[in-house]
């Protein structure tokens, strides 16, 4: 079995933003609003990745936090020096950031590479124009097109980022689906999605104070990112975060929104259950056993069992059964009428 990809994060917040945007506080998100030096990223990078290129082979040095490839040249380079002589040891496989689709081009992505740049991930968040505009966010869907385009010619590994529930457009389904649509013809390698957060001190919370922006419940978010993730794995576009990590100053900073600090759990939980459901429906109301992998026990359960208790309401009584033959969210039905149904 492959090893799990492994990023050292190192934040930069704000840097390289030219603004600020409707649901933007980057210190909350980040948990630090001290900008790391050279020496810093030389230190965390010793300290963290592995002595070894078998090991290191996993591992990825990533600049997160604000607009990497926007932020002064000189101090830009100044975090690849200090980056790359890891990556030409082999203690990591190479460099990750995260930008702004209009802070993309040539000149940008022939530095990158030149100190061991990998991977660039574009913080579009919405393929609604309409959408970008009203959340200030300052570039337009042409961005994006032109960004991947150019990310994707010079060799890199491309990452989309979009946000579900931002205002300016209901219901919010509705430009989710349309935005991973755009994402999926644009063919990138991974896809972050974050229901998006209304934080003191943005305009989404002043917007939220006065009644102009309804942000989606969680029941809403986790239903739409249960269908966002099998789109996206059906075209081989790995989805390699879902939310935002649980961090003590995003919950201070926390005015409303869809957060869980478990979203992903709730999300892959919902469409295990979707599945589930789907299949028994086929079948007929009866006893049944659901076999799963050891590792998808607790999300087929549910949360409290809440998915035993739906199907119990739908007239299915379910009993779940670790199986190590499968992996993954490969199930095994067994028990009813019809008596066995298998499927993946």
């Amino acid at each position: 079995m492959p090893s799990r990809h492994k990023n050292l994060s190192i934040f930069v917040p704000h840097e390289g933003c030219p603004h600020r945007c409707s649901f933007c506080d980057q210190n909350a998100i980040s948990g630090t609003d001290e900008r790391p030096t050279p020496e810093e990223v030389t230190r965390l990078c010793d300290r963290f990745l592995p002595a070894s290129p078998e090991e290191g082979a996993d591992y990825e040095i990533a600049f997160f936090g604000g607009s990497f490839t926007a932020i002064e040249r000189d101090y830009m380079i100044r975090l690849l020096e200090a980056a790359g002589p890891f990556v030409e040891s082999g203690r990591a496989s190479g460099i990750r950031c995260s930008t702004r689709p209009d802070a993309v081009d040539e000149e940008i992505l022939d530095i990158y590479r030149r100190y061991g740049g990998t991977s660039i991930e574009l913080g579009a968040q919405s393929m609604n124009d309409t959408v970008l505009t009203l959340n200030r966010r300052g570039h337009t869907c042409r961005d994006v097109y032109r960004a991947a385009r150019l990310i994707k010619e010079a060799g890199f590994s491309l990452g989309l980022q979009m946000m579900t529930g931002l205002y300016g457009r209901e219901p919010y389904r509705v430009d989710a689906m349309a935005t991973a649509e755009a994402f999926a013809r644009m063919g990138p390698d991974t896809v972050r999605i974050y229901p998006t957060l209304t934080l003191k001190n943005t305009l989404l919370a002043r917007l939220y104070e006065r009644g102009a922006y309804v942000p989606p419940a969680l029941e809403e978010s986790v239903d739409l990112c249960a269908q966002l993730v099998p789109f996206f794995e059906e075209r081989d576009i790995r989805v390699i975060k879902l939310g935002l990590h649980a961090d003590r100053s995003l919950e201070e900073s926390l005015v409303a929104g869809p957060y869980h600090p478990a979203f992903r759990e709730l999300v892959e939980s919902r469409i295990l259950y979707s599945d589930v459901l789907a299949r028994l429906e086929r079948l007929g109301a009866g006893r049944y056993t659901v076999s799963v992998s050891p590792k998808e026990v607790s999300r087929m359960t549910g949360q409290s069992k809440e998915n035993i208790r739906k199907l119990a309401e739908r007239g299915f009584t379910v009993k779940v059964r670790p199986d190590s033959s499968l992996s993954g969210r490969n199930i095994e039905i067994t028990g009813g009428i019809p008596s066995v149904f298998k499927g993946n």
